[in-house]
């Protein structure tokens, strides 16, 4: 199902798509190239994706980051995903976030994500 009122449902400027999963750039983007892959029917979130969807999803992935390869020569990637509103999760699309990450985006790299959001984190 494609839920009219969905923005990932409806989105249509895609970077790169398969028969099952589409992705696109983020428009909050972490980092330059930061793309989002997502089913192509509606889930709310990755836990409710059947399993060949997300075969597709993660296909998909590995296709994005070699794109991403090519396109920004990254120096490393976060891969994310947020469940439910208490995890962060803002639009109940399921998706997965691919951030490239870039040598020196960061003072220390360790935390992964957290260390693009200062106050998320402490200092190590």
């Amino acid at each position: 199902m494609i839920k009219a009122d969905c923005i990932f449902c409806q989105k249509d400027e895609l970077v790169l798509e398969n028969e099952l999963a589409k992705a696109f750039w983020d428009l909050h983007p972490v980092r330059e190239g930061h793309l989002l892959i997502v089913p192509k029917q509606h889930y709310t979130t990755y836990f409710d994706v059947p399993a060949e969807t997300r075969q597709a999803m993660d296909a998909l992935m590995f296709a994005a980051k070699d794109f991403l390869d090519d396109k920004f020569h990254p120096a490393g990637y976060n891969i994310g995903i947020n469940v439910d509103a208490a995890a962060g999760q803002t639009v109940q699309h399921a998706h997965i976030h691919l951030i490239p990450r870039y040598k020196g985006d960061v003072k220390d790299p360790r935390g992964g994500i957290r260390k693009m959001i200062p106050r998320a984190v402490r200092e190590w």
